[in-house]
């Protein structure tokens, strides 16, 4: 498929809606997160909604947060994803971070804050303006079905777009734990940069930490990314 004469944005889109439409997967978004509670729920029964998109702890009105789901074929919800300005206040994101990580913190576990911390890297301290946090994703489906596709490239990459037109986004940041990091899905999701070390998590009552990573991405670096050619982004998801 050639696209000749499109921007970025406007390439990208009609490039995975193809591509989407050929495993099937129809996304709908929305700022409701009463409903996206309700679709965690019924899609992720064992999983809590972490409190970045906690709508009774933060303001989540429409304009400052949205969600992502993808549904397959039969109607299963297959994919979620969240995103939410952050109130930087004018102040780098590591300086955000570093007062309000433990928010930050993954929902499951029980986690000792005094022993945790947040460690910016330089990256962080340069990201500043309208920042956007990345959250909650999850892809489904059935053993093969989705998973080992390629699709999870052109998911991100969508996140990412909604950053930019929704939010107007000067940054896109999110955290990954290190092994799903390391084995390339910041890179499959549309990330460009990561920051190892960022997050040490201490379970209560453990001595090993759990590590995460902070990835971002600025608004020319996600419009570079969504200019790959055509077969650029077919071969992500083939």
């Amino acid at each position: 498929m050639a696209i000749i004469g499109l921007n970025p944005e406007d390439k990208f889109k009609a490039a995975s809606a193809e591509i989407l439409d050929r495993y099937g997967i129809r996304l709908s978004a929305g700022t409701d997160f009463d409903e996206y509670r309700e679709y965690v729920a019924k899609a992720r029964p064992d999983h809590r909604v972490g409190e970045p998109f906690d709508h009774r702890v933060h303001d989540m009105s429409e304009g400052k947060a949205s969600w992502i789901i993808g549904r397959d074929e039969s109607g299963e919800i297959i994919h979620l994803q969240a995103l939410r300005l952050l109130p930087t206040e004018g102040q780098p994101v590591s300086e955000y971070f570093r007062q309000s990580f433990h928010e930050f913190s993954p929902s499951e576990l029980d986690i000792d804050f005094a022993r945790s911390r947040y460690r910016p890297g330089p990256g962080a301290k340069r990201i500043n303006g309208r920042v956007v946090y990345s959250g909650e994703t999850w892809i489904g489906g059935a053993p093969g079905q989705f998973r080992g596709t390629g699709i999870s490239s052109v998911l991100g990459r969508f996140a990412l777009l909604s950053a930019l037109n929704e939010f107007n986004a000067d940054y896109v940041v999110g955290f990954m734990a290190r092994p799903v990091a390391y084995k390339g899905f910041c890179l499959r999701m549309g990330f460009m940069h990561a920051e190892p070390m960022a997050l040490r998590w201490y379970i209560k009552h453990q001595h090993e930490a759990l590590e995460g990573v902070m990835v971002y991405m600025s608004d020319d670096d996600i419009r570079f990314m969504l200019d790959l050619p055509t077969n650029e982004i077919e071969a992500l998801a083939a």
